[in-house]
């Protein structure tokens, strides 16, 4: 960061797109979904469908994830724990071996730089965080993770502000010293500007 810009106490960092340069996932996932993955398209196209449509509306649950999955599951006439196996399989564990070679490492730099120098850090993410943190070595660069689909998520999807609010909570740092750093102006900007937070945008 440059002299000029605001001192944070605390820098929130969404995870896909953002920590690793998510391009070359989708290519690869691509690929590999066409040779040995073909029954699975069709739910996971209408998953990600529910979750733009949750974006949209703004809707809160306990947990969003597993209501994108009961959605999809009635809208495809199979069962929510099938659609929730086909989501994690393609979506967070197969992807998890590419992860490691597509990191951010000048993103990564800072943030351990950061943190160094005193400030807090929060993983904000609206997929499940916690294989991809370990498959990117970063599990240990975040004090908080608030991640949708694992304990104590999020009730909303950005760009609602709830992710970023319940990360700048229990880091104990008010929002307006709060660094939003995200790769979606649409989702993790307005998500920030709900929230009264700063942000940085990742391209």
């Amino acid at each position: 960061m440059s002299g000029g810009e605001p001192a944070y106490g605390a820098w929130l960092v969404d995870l896909d797109g953002t920590l690793y340069d998510s391009k070359w996932i989708k290519l690869a996932m691509a690929a590999e979904l066409a040779f040995v993955g073909w029954g699975s398209i069709r739910t996971l196209r209408r998953f990600r469908h529910e979750h733009e449509l949750l974006r949209e509306e703004g809707a809160s649950a306990d947990s969003p994830f597993l209501l994108q999955a009961q959605r999809t599951a009635q809208a495809l006439g199979s069962s929510p724990s099938d659609v929730e196996h086909t989501v994690r399989e393609w979506m967070i564990e197969r992807p998890a071996k590419w992860l490691r070679r597509c990191r951010r490492e000048s993103l990564v730099t800072e943030i351990e730089q950061f943190r160094r120098g005193g400030g807090k850090t929060a993983l904000v993410s609206d997929y499940p965080a916690e294989v991809k943190l370990r498959a990117l070595e970063l599990d240990a660069l975040f004090d908080v993770t608030v991640a949708n689909g694992e304990p104590g998520g999020p009730n909303r999807l950005k760009p609602a502000p709830d992710g970023y609010s319940k990360a700048a909570r229990a880091l104990g740092v008010p929002a307006e010293q709060c660094l939003v750093i995200g790769d979606r102006e649409d989702a993790d900007g307005a998500a920030a500007r709900a929230a009264g937070m700063h942000f940085r945008l990742v391209r």
